[in-house]
Formats: structure tokens, C-alpha cells, sequence
């Protein structure tokens, strides 16, 4: 499986605690996905699921396992999702290399 995704060791411990907390069992994995709207124009969702939809796209990477929408993977290949529990926010976020501008936020782009 080849990873477009990659994760950080502290996102990985926060899906982690996440599944655990929801009672997620291993046929969950993590969907990343690409929407239209936010300040930049693209906005960045992040979501659990176990069912698989006609064309998605997967990859894992430490042990977790992430999908992408036919789209989605358009946008997202090469994309690292980190965690951050710092004094200025809390959350996961996305360091895209295909986004030529972010949103002060973060969680919007354009391409």
C-alpha cells in the first residue's frame, strides 16, 4: 500500500485515543477529505469510517489506516497530518505541499 498520507507519532497517539474512546474497532480507519468552502477556498475534513465507498484511495502509515476519496487524493498526495496540543490551539493539522495559500486558521487552501 503506498503511503499519500503520512502521519506524525503525535497524531497517531491522538487517533489512537480517539478510537479508543469511540469504541472503534479495527475496521475503522481515518478519512481525509477535501471540500469545497473556507477562507482559501478548500477546506480540509478529517473523520472516521468503516465503510468503504467506489473509488477511494488508500495508504497506511505507523500502523494506521487512512482514506482518500478519488479527489481528495488529487489534492492530498504527499500531505503529513500532525497533531499539536499547544498553547496556540489544539488539534490536528495538515503540512500540504500541493497548497500555494492557507488561511490564518489553517484549515482551509487553495491550490
Amino acid at each position: 500500500m503506498e503511503t499519500i498520507v503520512t502521519i506524525t507519532d503525535k497524531a497517531k497517539e491522538r487517533i489512537e485515543q480517539i478510537m479508543q474512546q469511540e469504541n472503534y474497532d479495527s475496521s475503522y480507519f481515518v478519512r481525509v477529505a477535501v471540500d469545497s468552502g473556507g477562507c482559501s477556498g478548500l477546506s480540509y475534513k478529517l473523520d472516521f469510517d468503516n465503510q468503504e465507498k467506489a473509488g477511494d484511495q488508500f495508504c497506511e502509515d505507523k500502523g494506521i489506516k487512512i482514506g482518500l476519496d478519488l479527489k481528495s487524493f488529487l489534492y492530498l498526495a504527499g500531505t503529513e497530518l500532525d497533531y499539536s496540543d499547544g498553547l496556540t490551539g489544539k488539534g490536528f493539522e495538515f503540512h500540504n505541499p500541493n497548497a500555494s495559500r492557507t488561511c490564518a486558521c489553517g484549515e482551509s487552501f487553495s491550490v
